[in-house]
């Protein structure tokens, strides 16, 4: 028992514990939606955006085929380049920051449900390839969000924190539109793989650091 402590073997499993906390955060443990689920959340969803969901039944098809897994949200936005009116006060002010009153709380709330931004990239030109579409409004960002499940999705979706707060995204965004998207290739390394690295990593350092003391 000296050897595991005086050796500095426990700071492994430190390490297993902070990967197995990782893990009961950012997996989906619930599985799929089931049946009454949907319809709870179909029913909720309806009453706090007051019946104006963007499209209802492909909402509904995609609670219906929920496969348990993290998915990706696709977002293309167009944030209001001059001063719109704020939705509480009247008063004129920048579309981004009238942006920033909703995306700070969502993304907290995103956090805490195991989901976090996946790429956020910044639109530098027009469209390079592209037929059969309406012209380019004026894109501003084109953003990924992860997901952990369909499940989180939806409990976002009905938090009543957002119901006033939806309104500073409308303001901010004279167009946009979003869909959910399984990644198929991703050439960078996911958090299921570069935390137990991580981890691993300050593991071994620590033992190092207390074996030379």
């Amino acid at each position: 028992m000296e050897t595991f402590w005086g050796q500095g073997f426990w700071v492994w499993l430190v390490a297993l514990a902070l990967y197995a906390l990782f893990l009961a955060w950012y997996r989906n443990w619930r599985g799929k939606l089931t049946p009454p689920e949907v319809e709870r959340y179909i029913s909720e969803a309806v009453k706090a955006q007051d019946g104006n969901l963007d499209d209802f039944s492909a909402i509904r098809q995609f609670l219906e085929e929920d496969d348990g897994r993290e998915f990706v949200m696709a977002n293309l936005v167009k944030v209001a380049s001059g001063k719109v009116p704020d939705p509480v006060t009247g008063e004129p002010a920048p579309g981004p920051a009238l942006l920033r009153r909703y995306t700070g709380p969502f993304m907290r709330a995103l956090f805490v449900r195991g989901g976090h931004p996946a790429l956020v990239a910044r639109k530098v030109g027009g469209y390079v390839d592209a037929w059969n579409v309406a012209p380019d409004p004026g894109w501003t960002m084109a953003g990924f969000m992860r997901y952990r499940s369909r499940r989180d999705m939806m409990e976002l979706v009905i938090d009543p924190r957002f119901r006033d707060m939806h309104a500073f995204k409308i303001a901010a965004l004279p167009e946009t539109f979003s869909f959910p998207a399984q990644p198929v290739i991703r050439i960078y390394l996911a958090p299921f793989v570069w935390v137990p690295m991580w981890l691993a990593l300050c593991a071994a350092l620590a033992q190092l650091a207390i074996l030379l003391v």
